[in-house]
């Protein structure tokens, strides 16, 4: 596996990597779209299934099944919610409250998709929660920690720029020219899974970059 896709876990079951920022989860359409994690761990581990994805723009913790029955297992796991997986974020903005939740449904925008919106009428649920990590006077900017409970496409993108603070450098959300950064400040630093075998939580964890 080149050295861009770390390689932090790999056991009979299940294989956990370390995405770069910038390269797809899973292949794309058109020939151009086919180099992402999900084909780059394949190459190594013919037999690596996806199980659950990261947007292109962000980085950090992405789990691999190894096998169908493997796959069913940990699939079934982050449907029933028993997967905590934990992000670290910069956002504009001073953050005044020290922690707090979002409970905003969320819906494709379609005309404009893959955008997602915040939607009461056709909006699937949605939470997050929310802890302050530090405050920057300078740039104007606030550290966040985040631990989606659902797991909608965008979700923390989406839930934090509903409530006026969006991630520096989300140019699917922002104008390039706001907030200026050189990449999505969204990492998923932290995940706890149980293992599809044993059962037992194992507990991984990737340094945020920025």
């Amino acid at each position: 596996m080149p050295d861009d896709v770390p390689l932090l876990h790999a056991d009979s079951a299940l294989i956990v990597v370390d995405k770069p920022a910038g390269l797809l989860a899973v292949p794309g359409r058109g020939e151009h779209l086919q180099d992402c994690a999900a084909t780059r761990v394949q190459a190594r581990f013919p037999d690596a299934r996806v199980v659950h994805r990261l947007d292109q723009a962000t980085s950090g913790l992405m789990v691999f099944a190894r096998g169908l029955a493997a796959q069913r297992c940990l699939s079934r796991a982050f449907e029933e919610r028993r997967v905590a997986k934990r992000y670290t974020a910069v956002v504009s903005g001073r953050v005044l409250d020290d922690e707090g939740s979002i409970d905003l449904p969320l819906a494709c925008d379609w005309p404009n998709r893959p955008r997602q919106q915040v939607d009461p009428v056709r909006g699937k649920p949605a939470q997050t929660i929310w802890r302050v990590v530090s405050r920057d006077a300078i740039s104007g900017t606030t550290r966040l920690e985040l631990q989606p409970i659902t797991g909608r496409s965008h979700q923390l993108r989406v839930h934090l720029m509903a409530i006026g603070h969006p991630i520096v450098g989300d140019t699917l959300y922002l104008a390039p020219s706001v907030f200026r950064a050189s990449r999505l400040m969204l990492h998923a630093c932290a995940l706890t899974i149980p293992h599809p075998l044993a059962e037992q939580p194992m507990n991984f964890s990737s340094a945020t970059p920025f």
